[in-house]
């Protein structure tokens, strides 16, 4: 009887001992993440991003790359248009690049060091990290939490990521808004940690060259040092500092005063290319907040270019100007960031606040002295739904 007893203490000892082997508590993968995020020095991932704000999802192909201390490269594209954007930071600032076009814009910016990235491994992991209310799961491959979501946009309340029990790399993330809808979603493909790049991956010169749209950061030779030095654009400014913002004539309400004709102050003479020529093609938003109604159109200059100015009224009272962008790389006066999902917008101004964004050769600009900024992101992208159909 003692032998059997002792046998059967033994198997429950072996069985305990393998399953604490297998899967680890939520205190202990907390400490392994915060170790793993304070030692990497890069990682390159791919995969899918798909927007849920629309009236229908938008998917994008996400290309993340990340050098220590601070080099940025995502490059977001949309494959029903072919269209590629890259969001890039180097020594020189944060520039928002359309490499098929050849233009640029540059932000005074710390992106994205003042707001979370969900495609960002440092933005999941400080989320988890700092959530002492959150939940733990594991399912046969991946270590699974549920945390607050830590995003600008105040209609994204909370977000699920999933991370290999392996080497904690990221799988996926569900990001939802408050009624528990999934908004945003990114599906990880390929996930490397301590990729060693070129010493020019991050420069602008380089990822605006031909073909940039298909190109990722290369490996670098494992007989080169591996330090990043990239090297540095010189982007000539005319006139000194830059200067406040023009918006183009709306007053609190939407309205339009002398539009025509007006110039950014904060504009410079540095060109990126030559222009496209291509024909303006205004686009219409599908998505409008309760209680809005379209007041009227016109057409406008904006920056020598032809443009269109739309005004709405009601619930909220907001006008979108829209207009091919000039060949320019611009520093734009002091304001925030924030993620529209297929790529960087710019708030700048209080009563009233503009929303500056570019896509594919087109800058918006939506200017309302009492629209949520939340509002302001669905109407972004339901631009881009727009265009994307």
């Amino acid at each position: 009887m003692r032998r059997i007893k002792w046998i059967a203490a033994i198997i429950v000892s072996f069985s305990v001992l393998l399953a604490g082997c297998g899967t680890k508590d939520a205190g202990s993968v907390v400490k392994d993440l915060d170790k793993v995020v304070n030692s990497m020095e890069s990682y390159q991932g791919s995969g899918t991003m798909t927007l849920h704000t629309g009236q229908e999802p938008l998917t994008y192909q996400v290309d993340v790359s990340f050098q220590k201390p601070k080099y940025y490269r995502i490059a977001l594209t949309n494959p029903e248009k072919d269209i590629t954007q890259i969001v890039l930071r180097n020594d020189d600032g944060v520039f928002v690049l359309t490499p098929h076009l050849n233009k640029s814009f540059r932000f005074q910016s710390d992106w994205p060091d003042n707001q979370g990235q969900v495609y960002l491994y440092q933005t999941l992991v400080q989320s988890i990290l700092l959530d002492n209310s959150r939940q733990f799961a594991a399912d046969e491959n991946n270590y699974v939490f549920d945390v607050m979501a830590n995003y600008q946009n105040g209609s994204l309340a909370r977000q699920k990521i999933w991370l290999s029990k392996d080497d904690y790399k990221p799988q996926q993330v569900q990001v939802s808004d408050a009624n528990n809808t999934v908004m945003v979603e990114v599906k990880f493909t390929n996930f490397e940690f301590d990729k060693k790049f070129d010493s020019d991956a991050f420069d602008m010169k380089r990822n605006m060259g031909p073909a940039t749209g298909e190109q990722k950061p290369t490996e670098a030779d494992p007989n080169q040092e591996s330090e990043h030095t990239p090297d540095k654009q010189t982007v000539e400014e005319e006139g000194g500092e830059a200067g406040n913002q023009e918006q183009a004539g709306e007053n609190a309400n939407g309205n339009a005063n002398g539009t025509e004709g007006t110039q950014d102050k904060e504009e410079t003479d540095a060109t990126t290319g030559a222009a496209t020529g291509a024909p303006f093609v205004a686009m219409e938003p599908s998505y409008m907040p309760e209680g809005v109604a379209l007041l009227d159109m016109r057409d406008i200059k904006l920056n020598g270019n032809k443009g269109l100015m739309t005004r709405y009224t009601g619930a909220y009272d907001y006008t979108l100007i829209q207009a091919q962008q000039k060949d320019r790389a611009v520093a734009l006066v002091p304001g925030r960031n924030v993620d529209l999902g297929h790529t960087i917008g710019l708030v700048t101004g209080e009563e009233p606040t503009t929303l500056t964004w570019t896509y594919d050769g087109m800058e918006y600009r939506l200017s309302s002295a009492d629209l949520p900024e939340s509002e302001m992101i669905k109407i972004s992208q339901s631009v881009l739904a727009s265009m994307s159909k």
